[in-house]
């Protein structure tokens, strides 16, 4: 039976784990891919263009903001990052998957505008100690960066609240199996199966409604 295609976000604060998790599902689940964002940001080294993020400048990011192409849009430090609206209506339509990696901002929006296409979930730190103990380990940031980044997970976790649901990444096999779980069980919902009253209906030999 034909369904709709769900929006699976995953947030978290930086270092928790969601990226270790998000390519798990990727490489897992067949109907499930990646929402390919635009970022003003630089790429970073490995990075393509179309593959990790459309690498637009300003003055187009905001073009493509005013014509309403983006599902939801946001500043995060000193860069503007967004999700294009066209490829994601495109696979929901087909029955396909899409998974988002953003933050509280843009899971309010698309809240707003896609709600029962949506199905959150944040992912936590063991502990805020754990956390920080992961992002040194990267040894990618500056100090100055690195305390940024804790402010800003501070208020990321501020937000869990909003979100469907919770998953406290103390083992990323464990949490990979949660979310798996979710995304299983969102995809049996009634109401994103509009076949299945025709497929009841016509084993019962009655017509719909």
């Amino acid at each position: 039976m034909q369904r709709r295609g769900l929006m699976l976000v995953l947030s978290s604060p930086s270092g928790a784990g969601k990226t270790t998790i998000s390519r798990a599902l990727l490489r897992d689940e067949r109907q499930l891919s990646m929402s390919v964002s635009v970022t003003t940001r630089a790429p970073r080294s490995g990075e393509q263009d179309g593959r990790d993020y459309y690498f637009v400048n300003e003055a187009e990011y905001h073009r493509m903001v005013a014509a309403k192409e983006l599902l939801e849009h946001a500043r995060v430090f000193d860069n503007y990052y967004g999700t294009p609206r066209a490829h994601v209506e495109g696979e929901l339509a087909a029955g396909r998957d899409v998974m988002f990696d953003i933050d509280w901002q843009g899971t309010q929006q698309l809240k707003a505008s896609a709600k029962g296409d949506l199905v959150s979930v944040f992912i936590l730190p063991p502990s805020i100690q754990e956390l920080e103990r992961r992002l040194r380990g990267r040894a990618q940031d500056s100090e100055e960066v690195m305390h940024r980044r804790m402010a800003r997970a501070a208020d990321e976790m501020s937000h869990w609240p909003e979100y469907d649901y919770i998953v406290v990444n103390r083992d990323v096999d464990e949490s990979i199996a949660q979310v798996k779980a979710i995304l299983a069980a969102e995809r049996l919902r009634r109401d994103r199966r509009p076949g299945l009253a025709s497929f009841v209906n016509n084993m019962r030999g009655t017509k719909a409604d």
